[in-house]
């Protein structure tokens, strides 16, 4: 005879019942997976993506030799003729090996900054194995350092290195948002209540503000010269010389317009905000190419606020329908007034150059009209290479004392 169930023993095999079955349904759950894998015999998808293609080794930029000179090298297993342009060297063909690699060497080459290109039956090309390029609005030429011993006047040395800011602002004059690069030299910060004298500074055509930096490397040539105690610190204002985005800066009405942003905009907005030194004797300006006819005209328009001239190899005011008399009234007129007031008009060019002609040809009405003026010439064609020679003669004249 079964003996009846306890009350204890019903409750415990109440809920006995379902934790049983609760732990058969969890086990059951866990070896699914591999139950299912079991089966297939496989495990989990894995990536077998392969990155199957080798590029090619990349190409050195030009190989500089230590007797200065320089390979260039162009991968263009497909072309049939490729060839080097160098500056003032000229074209120079290329041999090609069994990898497609072109190959040419040349010089020796003077210690400067020298711009070449590559043409690819018939195509003109730059270097992309080179990242140094001409830097403005378009990319036209690759450039070659070839360092000197001692270092050139325009190599980073071992000296105090100024500082680069950049400054953007709305332009009412001409509508749009403008960007400024400013050098300040070290001495600004290390002499935290001294005021500078300010050079502005404008670029060629298809140049930016930050080529003379970049390309140019005025800051740096200033280091050199300010380390050697050849020139006086200054700040450096590098604007923008176009009047829109279509690049028109060369023509008359451009002048106009730059000059007018340069005096009620560019100007308060640097003495707004960096330590300069007040008055004429106090700003110069200069520039290069499209920038030197802007410089020059800007600047002998405005004696009242410029003492200080000076272009470098500006096409504008060379030209054999250039009259000074009729691009600046009044300049020639009084020549004793005019040398009173203007403390340096700077002119210059490369011998090489197809505007030397007519450099000259300024210079000779400066001449006879008893002008006051500095003319340097050096060797060279329309290049970076004249344009810091010319840069590194300009900036120890600059802001010194009367009779110095």
């Amino acid at each position: 005879m079964t003996e009846p169930a306890s009350i204890r023993d019903v409750v415990v095999n109440s809920v006995r019942g379902p934790i049983r079955r609760g732990i058969r349904t969890i086990l059951v759950v866990l070896a699914l997976p591999s139950l299912v894998f079991g089966q297939t015999g496989s495990a989990p998808p894995r990536n077998t993506y392969r990155y199957t293609i080798t590029p090619p080794a990349p190409l050195t930029a030009p190989e500089v030799h230590p007797d200065r000179r320089v390979t260039f090298h162009l991968r263009a297993p497909e072309a049939s003729r490729v060839e080097l342009d160098l500056t003032p060297v000229g074209l120079k063909p290329m041999i090609k090996n069994p990898d497609g690699i072109w190959s040419v060497t040349i010089g020796p080459l003077e210690p400067e900054i020298h711009v070449y290109s590559f043409v690819v039956d018939g195509v003109r090309v730059v270097d992309m194995s080179n990242s140094d390029t001409t830097v403005g609005r378009a990319i036209h030429d690759s450039l070659i350092e070839v360092p000197g011993s001692p270092a050139r006047f325009d190599e980073r040395q071992g000296v105090p290195h100024g500082v680069l800011h950049i400054r953007e602002y709305t332009s009412n004059v001409l509508k749009l948002r403008r960007r400024v690069v400013v050098y300040v030299p070290p001495q600004y910060d290390s002499e935290g209540t001294r005021r500078f004298p300010v050079l502005y500074l404008r670029h060629g055509s298809a140049g930016l503000e930050g080529t003379w930096s970049e390309v140019g490397r005025a800051g740096v040539i200033l280091d050199n010269l300010v380390a050697q105690r050849k020139a006086l610190p200054m700040i450096i204002v590098m604007p923008n010389g176009y009047t829109s985005n279509l690049g028109d800066g060369g023509s008359a009405e451009a002048v106009e317009a730059t000059g007018k942003e340069l005096m009620n905009e560019i100007i308060p907005l640097i003495e707004k905000n960096y330590r300069v030194l007040d008055g004429r004797e106090s700003r110069a300006i200069a520039g290069l190419s499209m920038g030197g006819g802007q410089a020059f005209l800007t600047g002998l328009r405005n004696l009242d606020k410029f003492a200080w001239v000076a272009e470098f190899s500006s096409g504008s005011i060379s030209g054999v329908d250039f009259q000074l008399e009729k691009a600046v009234p009044g300049f020639l007129d009084d020549p004793a007034s005019t040398n009173k007031r203007l403390r340096l008009l700077f002119l210059s060019c490369g011998t090489e150059d197809p505007r030397y002609q007519g450099q000259l040809d300024l210079v000779d009405t400066l001449k006879k009209h008893n002008i006051r003026h500095t003319w340097y010439s050096t060797p060279g064609a329309h290049e970076w290479k004249v344009w810091r020679h010319s840069l590194a003669e300009l900036l120890p004249r600059l802001f010194q004392p009367a009779g110095a």
